[in-house]
């Protein structure tokens, strides 16, 4: 047996979860029956196609929205039982939405993934210090660390993004399409180089995107989320289950299980 398998770190579990809005008068459901575990170290993809409910699962696995059914366990203890501040130390979000200020210098942003740790006057110590730099080491922003957030290009900023996902310090990363606006060798680059910081730093990032190609070749696993069924496992099982065939209408995409790419139909 490998050695390996004997000390898999258990960090997010997910159990029959369902997902949508509910109010005084109703219950509207986006999906349901969501069941995935996340290990120490993987990176996962959530795909499917538009209004599927990928940012409504990330936004419920971070506690942000309340789930309709089921249970998430995060470190082996049930989510809504972690306290705000112990869930900061413990999950790291990256939204599509921007910062309200690109006034801060790279520096600063990444600073503020250290807020979980600090007093109320937001003083950083030295191991704070230590895990900024850290963390803007490990994206390749030695250069930029002075630069104002407003000087950077997409891809940039994204990096800058990461890092202060990183200096939070989580055992989980979670991000909302993080290659939203980038060209096809930044979304390629950022995926990468969330998969090279999950195997080096043993987090475990869990991500939803549009580029079901480059997560097939980048991902230790991958969430399908469908309108009838959901599929979760490494993305050679998948394409063997036809699990990617499912997500478009057929007369337009078609999926080749060979090649692992879609194709227009001409």
């Amino acid at each position: 047996m490998n050695n390996n398998l004997l000390h898999t770190t258990r960090i997010l579990e997910v159990d029959a979860v369902a997902i949508g809005y509910k109010s005084k008068k109703q219950m509207l459901t986006i999906a349901k029956g969501i069941s995935f575990s996340l290990d120490e170290g993987e990176l996962t993809a959530v795909v499917g196609a538009n209004g599927i409910g990928k940012s409504t699962l990330l936004r419920t696995l971070c506690g942000i929205q309340p789930k309709l059914g089921g249970a998430i366990f995060l470190n082996g203890k049930i989510l809504e039982k972690h306290k705000p501040i112990e869930l900061a130390s413990e999950l790291s979000l990256v939204l599509t939405e921007q910062i309200p200020t690109k006034n801060l210098t790279v520096a600063e942003v990444v600073a503020l993934g250290r807020q979980p740790y600090t007093n109320w006057l937001g003083t950083l110590t030295e191991t704070d210090v230590n895990k900024v730099n850290e963390a803007i080491n490990l994206v390749s922003l030695e250069e930029l660390k002075q630069k104002k957030c407003y000087e950077l290009s997409d891809g940039q900023f994204q990096k800058v993004m990461i890092a202060r996902a990183l200096a939070q310090d989580t055992s989980l990363i979670v991000l909302d399409e993080p290659t939203t606006h980038l060209d096809i060798y930044h979304k390629a680059y950022i995926l990468k180089l969330l998969k090279r910081v999950a195997h080096e730093t043993k987090k475990t990032i869990l991500f939803s995107t549009h580029e079901i190609d480059l997560a097939i070749q980048l991902c230790n696993k991958i969430l399908v989320m469908g309108a009838e069924n959901h599929f979760f496992d490494d993305p050679c099982k998948l394409i063997d289950q036809g699990a990617f065939k499912q997500l478009f209408p057929s007369d337009l995409i078609d999926f080749d299980a060979k090649t692992g790419h879609f194709n227009i139909h001409r």
